[in-house]
């Protein structure tokens, strides 16, 4: 690692942290520090996924918190994470009001600003905490919007709404000093947006949880209890909404029943779109479908160990062809074959990784027909594939691995701006 790229001193500022769910939060924050950088940390209360409060948190105008050495300051927000738009926005709103105002005047001096979207409302009260830090902030694009909106059904793509957060954006790309995009075709979307290519920087997410997300042994007690034993189980782990198009799996369970008769899927995880897809199954009286509730995440790399073939599936839509699903670095992780039934840069994935199976996405005939493929392939090299793609995680997608290249794109911001402040 370059000697430039230490001793900065960082301001990670997030709507979500842990104990939140989140990727780029505490084990990241702990991976700079590693590597030598003074790391702070402001970000909301914690409610996400449900919407509320955690234990033994309540909202109050500021919280400072040390959590693994990491100084952590908590702003105010209202918690909030449903389908309406309405009070979506609110929470986005609220924690930009709270950030811009009382993070930025708790803030202590840092370097470089680091941002994570989304929301977009992060990047505005970057911009703000910015100016008044004087430093250069580094803004980490997770999703497309608004168009990924649009796509999940959340705003009209005509809507008054969607053309002021699309000016929002461009504002946001606009101040920022340098972009992290999180695959190639992500990049190639901003670029069409007027974002200038010499600004973005490409960078593949890491697993939620290195330190759960191995191979093991599997746990035969644990498999019984879940009905999984003396299955072929496809497993999809993770959020349930319109942007996975389960429907399909359904579907090509009714095919499997007759072609495969051992083979079942198991959805692990929750997400509004879960009720009706418990209806849809109960409605065709199907067998081979079944549910596990969301767990928590240490629980889930034992879970994940139980599973034949690990399922990734995005609707059919070109919004997604830029997107990676976290899931697809977890499932590396763990070994285990990938059925990949999406489009764009998380194929590439795993087909440079040599982790699994293609296959065209929101089609039931063909996701039912690759599931006949990999239970006819031998188990020597089911697990030689699941081995391909955990080698390839710990060579280029690793938490160490990311949080390198991320140092050196800080380093990168801080010369620039120093450069800016030397012509003005």
């Amino acid at each position: 690692m370059c000697e430039r790229c230490k001793d900065v001193r960082v301001l990670q500022l997030t709507q979500y942290f842990q104990p939140e769910p989140g990727l780029k939060g505490l084990p990241f924050a702990r991976e700079l520090q590693a590597l030598g950088h003074d790391v702070q940390v402001i970000t909301g209360f914690p409610n996400y996924p449900g919407g509320k409060l955690y234990d033994g948190y309540r909202l109050k105008a500021i919280q400072r918190e040390m959590m693994s050495g990491v100084p952590v300051t908590r702003v105010p927000l209202l918690p909030s994470h449903d389908r309406s738009v309405l009070r979506r926005s609110a929470t986005y709103l609220s924690f930009l009001a709270s950030a811009s105002t009382i993070g930025a005047m708790a803030a202590a001096p840092a370097d470089v600003i680091y941002a994570y979207h989304p929301p977009i409302t992060t990047g505005v009260a970057a911009s703000v905490i910015g100016r008044r830090l004087n430093a250069p902030f580094v803004y980490d694009v997770q999703d497309l919007w608004p168009d990924s909106l649009s796509s999940t059904g959340m705003v009209n793509n005509r809507s008054l709404l969607m053309k002021s957060i699309s000016r929002v954006c461009q504002s946001v790309y606009a101040n920022a000093t340098c972009i992290i995009a999180l695959s190639p075709g992500m990049k190639r979307a901003l670029v069409a947006q007027g974002v200038p290519a010499e600004k973005i920087r490409v960078v593949y997410n890491w697993c939620h949880s290195e330190e759960t997300m191995h191979p093991s042994p599997p746990n035969d007690e644990l498999k019984r209890s879940l009905r999984m034993a003396g299955k072929f189980n496809i497993m999809f782990a993770g959020n349930v909404g319109p942007a996975q198009a389960l429907e399909t799996v359904v579907a090509a369970a009714e095919i499997t029943k007759e072609t495969v008769p051992d083979a079942q899927f198991v959805i692990l995880g929750g997400g509004i779109g879960l009720d009706s897809l418990q209806h849809l199954v109960a409605e065709k009286r199907l067998d081979n479908v079944i549910f596990l509730a969301r767990r928590p995440p240490d629980e889930v790399g034992d879970i994940l160990n139980l599973a034949d073939v690990l399922l990734v599936h995005l609707r059919d839509d070109p919004t997604f062809a830029a997107a990676i699903p976290s899931k697809t670095q977890a499932y590396l992780a763990m070994e285990k074959p990938i059925l990949m039934a999406a489009r764009g840069d998380a194929t590439d994935l795993v087909r440079d990784a040599g982790a699994g199976l293609l296959c065209e996405p929101e089609s039931p005939r063909a996701l039912a027909d690759a599931v006949e493929t990999l239970h006819n392939v031998p188990k020597a090299a089911l697990s030689e594939l699941g081995r391909s793609g955990g080698r390839y995680y710990w060579d280029q997608l690793s938490l160490r691995r990311g949080t390198e290249k991320i140092a050196e794109i800080f380093a990168e911001a801080v010369a620039a701006h120093a450069v800016e402040r030397g012509r003005t």
